[in-house]
């Protein structure tokens, strides 16, 4: 039954129902009235249950910049969806209004084919500048930066200076310049000029004389740990960037920095949870959505056969003691979440950079001691259980036994199979979930009817 409180919370008429109504009647005006009147998470809610040819006629009645402000408000995975159904042309105008930094966030989501028809119809300048930020690695400083920043010349003057922003401040409003940056001749990052000092100047002094001089500058090729680094241990708001020559190309921003850092961690948890081929949200087609579940369940079923096999193996075991069947589960699960949380630990060490994949040994050698202690104190409680239950001590040395065995093994794994595979080259967060599952299993029940099989005369008599 519906809580009475939900009931009298839930609006009257739902947002995509109104919206849809809007849309029906094409008044552009009442629509840019009622998409402003509901907040974010709204807006996403009711584009998402929008039908295909609402959403396409929606668009139609908006601007271009109009569209992008409402981009704005949904995540990029469904920004990606929808200006993927559109025709390549009216794609190109609008994403040729978002950011550049946001133009390859989104290009970058969409199929090969998709972007480059968008970046064929964009206009050539434009379209040179997103295929820039595209050739660099989505998690560095290139593919985070913003190409939308103040640079003058190492040899213009306070008065030059303002007279630039007070020509361009139309074009100038949507940049972030509290900071200017100055640049020699070669385009080479000289210093920065903060934007406080030059009103307080004398009008006809060098900027180079203002500026402070050697600022702090990453390359574009910096990994996304090291700008958290920096950012944790500072206060900037942005540092710039550079080519390998010194050539200044961009800056990296903290909000953005911090915002790809929870990404990352969502990313991660949702590809341990198995969701494959990026995020995933109940707006995209069915056999997309059903297609990405199935590449990680149909793995994990052929998995979890080959663990049950070993059941298999000492089944004439199982039967003379049916007791053992309550503590299988209870030994691959508990080893199972000790493996889990070494896997979390290795995981976050090798993103923060605190570990690296040829120190194997070094985390066997750690795990190794937090397995031992928590596989005996584990092991006793549940030989304990074991033991009050049937009142036979053996049962209790076995299931217990079995467990703590099995937690040596499961945080041994846990802590070296991350890092095993990004030697490899693959993705932690998505293969160690199951192969660590798979072993866990197949080595707790190993252990658990191998131990009864040896002590089976004591088990039942």
């Amino acid at each position: 039954m519906t809580n009475l409180n939900e009931q009298e919370s839930r609006p009257e008429v739902e947002p995509w129902i109104q919206l849809a109504e809007l849309i029906d009647q094409g008044d552009d005006d009442r629509i840019d009235e009622f998409l402003e009147s509901i907040p974010p998470s709204e807006t996403a809610r009711a584009l998402s249950r929008l039908e295909s040819e609402q959403r396409q006629k929606l668009l139609s009645l908006l601007d271009p910049e109009e569209t992008v402000e409402l981009f704005n408000d949904l995540p990029d995975e469904q920004v990606a969806h929808i200006i993927e159904s559109l025709d390549p042309r009216e794609a190109a105008l609008i994403v040729d209004e978002m950011p550049g930094d946001d133009q390859a966030d989104i290009l970058a989501d969409l199929g090969v084919a998709n972007a480059e028809a968008i970046l064929q119809a964009m206009p050539k300048e434009d379209a040179q500048i997103a295929r820039e930020l595209l050739q660099y690695e989505e998690d560095t400083a290139g593919g985070l930066m913003i190409v939308d920043y103040l640079a003058y010349p190492e040899d213009m003057t306070v008065a030059e200076v303002l007279e630039d922003l007070d020509v361009n401040s139309e074009k100038y409003t949507d940049y972030h310049v509290q900071y200017a940056y100055v640049t020699t001749a070669d385009n080479k990052l000289k210093g920065v000029l903060r934007m406080r000092d030059i009103p307080l100047a004398g009008r006809g002094r060098n900027i180079g004389s203002v500026m402070v001089d050697s600022p702090l500058s990453v390359s574009v090729h910096t990994p996304l740990d090291e700008l958290i680094g920096l950012f944790e241990e500072s206060e900037f708001i942005g540092i710039p960037v550079t080519e390998d020559d010194g050539g200044l190309v961009g800056v990296v921003q903290r909000d953005d920095v911090m915002e790809a850092a929870g990404e990352r961690d969502r990313d991660s948890y949702l590809k341990a949870s198995g969701i494959v081929g990026g995020d995933e949200l109940r707006s995209m087609p069915l056999w997309q959505r059903a297609r990405r579940r199935l590449s990680w369940l149909t793995i994990n079923i052929l998995l979890n056969i080959i663990s049950a096999s070993v059941i298999a193996v000492y089944q004439d075991t199982l039967s003379s003691v049916i007791a053992l069947a309550v503590f299988l589960p209870i030994i691959s699960d508990m080893s199972g979440c000790s493996g889990n949380q070494a896997i979390a630990v290795s995981i976050r060490e090798l993103t923060i950079g605190m570990v690296k994949p040829y120190e194997v040994i070094r985390v066997l050698g750690k795990e190794i001691g937090i397995g031992i202690i928590n596989g005996i104190v584990l092991g006793a409680l549940l030989g304990m259980v074991a033991f009050l239950w049937k009142g036979n001590p053996w049962l209790g040395l076995v299931v217990g036994g079995a467990l703590a065995v099995n937690t040596v093994v499961a945080v041994c794994l846990g802590g070296s199979i991350p890092l095993i595979l990004k030697w490899r080259n693959r993705d932690p967060a998505l293969a160690s979930g199951p192969i660590l599952t798979t072993v866990t299993d197949m080595c707790g029940f190993f252990f658990a009817l191998g131990f009864a099989t040896v002590a089976l005369k004591l088990l039942v008599d």
